[in-house]
């Protein structure tokens, strides 16, 4: 798929339908996380929300991905796949859950606190929960992408943190990710288009942000991200419709 798509008022509605799925599911899983608890118990708590909502897990097999959800602790960065690890107190987990209602998706993920976080690690998370509001309050027809993606960055380097590049937002629907990309920076040289929003169009923002170098890599699983320093990194996502009068959250309860 190629071409930005313009949702009309029936997709928007089975839009709003995923996207609170995901709002609820995240509900959940920010109840339940504790020291002691291990990643694919978050897994089975947010499939046992959305499937009993009417929807199905977007991810699991998704390019091959063999979770339900992605759970990424500490300096994991996105993409950590559901499994025996056990949270510990102080742990930071990103947690990213899609559903799919009627051929449509929803999209959203957070950065949550296990026990007692070091200062560092709650300023990590409330500056990349910041970013993504801050995005989120800038979108509307006739925005450029490139206006999002700048503020997210000036708001994230100017609180000494670092926005991760190599992993971006994306246009969402009928497809987990369609055009077009949403950068949170704004590149010095690429060939990367901007857009200006429409009326219709819907997008995940999901600002990365690592608390020390933007630099990441992939583990051997072939899947999960982690920062190239071992430094700690959050993230946070939402499903984003444009509208007439600015926009409209579809992944918040």
């Amino acid at each position: 798929m190629s071409m930005i798509t313009i949702k009309s008022p029936r997709e928007a509605d089975m839009m709003r339908a995923a996207g609170a799925m995901v709002g609820k599911a995240h509900e959940a899983v920010g109840q339940v996380i504790r020291p002691g608890i291990t990643t694919l118990d978050l897994e089975e708590e947010a499939e046992r929300c959305i499937v009993a909502l009417g929807g199905e897990m977007a991810f699991l097999g998704y390019q091959g991905f063999p979770g339900k959800i992605c759970v990424s602790v500490n300096e994991e960065v996105v993409h950590g796949i559901p499994g025996k690890r056990k949270l510990k107190d102080g742990d930071i987990v990103g947690v990213d859950i899609g559903a799919l209602h009627q051929n449509y998706y929803g999209d959203g993920a957070s950065t949550y606190a296990v026990g007692t976080v070091s200062p560092e690690a709650e300023k990590l998370m409330q500056v990349c929960r910041k970013a993504l509001e801050i995005a989120i309050s800038k979108v509307g027809p006739g925005v450029r992408l490139s206006e999002i993606s700048l503020a997210i960055q000036t708001f994230v380097e100017g609180n000494g943190f670092s926005v991760v590049e190599d992993y971006v937002g994306h246009g969402i629907g009928r497809q987990l990710h369609e055009p077009p990309q949403v950068l949170n920076y704004v590149p010095r040289m690429s060939s990367t288009p901007d857009y200006t929003l429409k009326e219709g169009m819907a997008i995940a923002i999901e600002p990365m942000v690592n608390a020390g170098k933007k630099d990441v890599r992939k583990l051997q699983d072939g899947w999960t991200v982690v920062t190239a320093d071992g430094g700690l990194s959050a993230h946070f996502e939402d499903t984003i419709l444009v509208t007439a009068e600015g926009h409209e959250v579809l992944t918040k309860v």
